[in-house]
């Protein structure tokens, strides 16, 4: 378990490259990507010629008896909410991050982003329950908080349950919000995926993102020869022989479908989503979700 100044030094670390991409590159972004909640009155001023004539005050008008309009601006003001999966799965990983590392990362560049825009931030950790929650707030110091937990925290399960997070963020927050699911979605089962129907209510009620975050050892298996394979979240181990080439392609048959299942559960809940693979530079596949929307 690593001690508080090492966390501290890794908060400084990913603070001072996250910090600087979502100031460089995605407030902007981010801005146009994910609207307000509408039109809120500003002020009212004197008609000008071309003014709409909807917008007419009319009890201004007739006390000053001149044509007042009233002003309105873009009511900006979001709630983002980070659900960010912290089951054994995410600490898979071949290249120089493992899952957890990416997650990380891209969890403090979208906080940073939407601190920027000067909205509120909150994020909710889930293995197979709810290991955490932050509920949202406005400034550095908050987003601080969270990427501190983003390293720091250690979940008291490793299982997965992708619809407990949903579920709770449903009961938990009244008003519409953006909210990124940061998980690799391995929660699938004889066919289906197990979290679909949660999904299904939570995109109704809020802005759903889905960021799906991979090995790409994951998708395939190496010849090796024969070698003990554990389940990072069950602990169950197994001996397989990766020289065999059937065994392999069952393995990739095997992988595909389940990834293509997960995609196709995304888009019938009506779920943008950007898959990002460990070690990948993401600020091009984020880029790309934001232009998307």
């Amino acid at each position: 378990m690593e001690n508080s100044s090492d966390i501290l030094k890794q908060v400084r670390r990913i603070e001072i490259k996250t910090r600087g991409l979502s100031d460089d590159i995605f407030a902007g972004k981010y801005h146009s990507a994910f609207k307000g909640r509408g039109m809120a009155f500003s002020e009212v001023r004197e008609y000008r010629m071309g003014d709409d004539v909807r917008d007419i005050d009319w009890n201004v008008t007739a006390r000053s008896r001149k044509p007042h309009i009233k002003v309105y601006e873009e009511e900006r003001e979001l709630t983002m909410m980070l659900l960010v999966d912290v089951s054994g799965s995410r600490m898979f990983g071949t290249t120089e991050k493992l899952k957890k590392n990416t997650i990380t990362e891209i969890a403090a560049v979208l906080a940073f982003s939407a601190a920027q825009n000067n909205d509120k931030v909150g994020c909710i950790f889930f293995s197979d329950r709810i290991e955490r929650f932050i509920p949202p707030k406005k400034g550095r110091s908050h987003v601080l908080t969270i990427i501190k937990e983003l390293i720091g925290l250690t979940p008291e399960s490793r299982g997965t349950d992708i619809g407990e997070g949903l579920r709770f963020l449903t009961n938990v927050l009244k008003k519409r919000s953006t909210a990124f699911v940061l998980s690799d979605f391995m929660d699938t089962q004889e066919g289906k995926a197990r979290f679909e129907e949660a999904m299904k209510i939570a995109s109704g009620k809020h802005d759903l993102v889905g960021i799906r975050v991979w090995d790409r050892r994951e998708a395939e298996m190496p010849d090796v020869g024969i070698v003990e394979l554990r389940d990072a979240e069950t602990g169950e181990k197994v001996w397989t022989d990766t020289s065999s080439r059937r065994v392999r392609e069952h393995y990739a048959e095997e992988w595909k479908r389940n990834d293509e299942l997960i995609e196709r559960t995304l888009m019938r809940s009506r779920v943008d989503n950007v898959k990002i693979a460990t070690g990948e530079d993401y600020v091009s596949s984020l880029m790309q979700l934001f232009k998307r929307r």
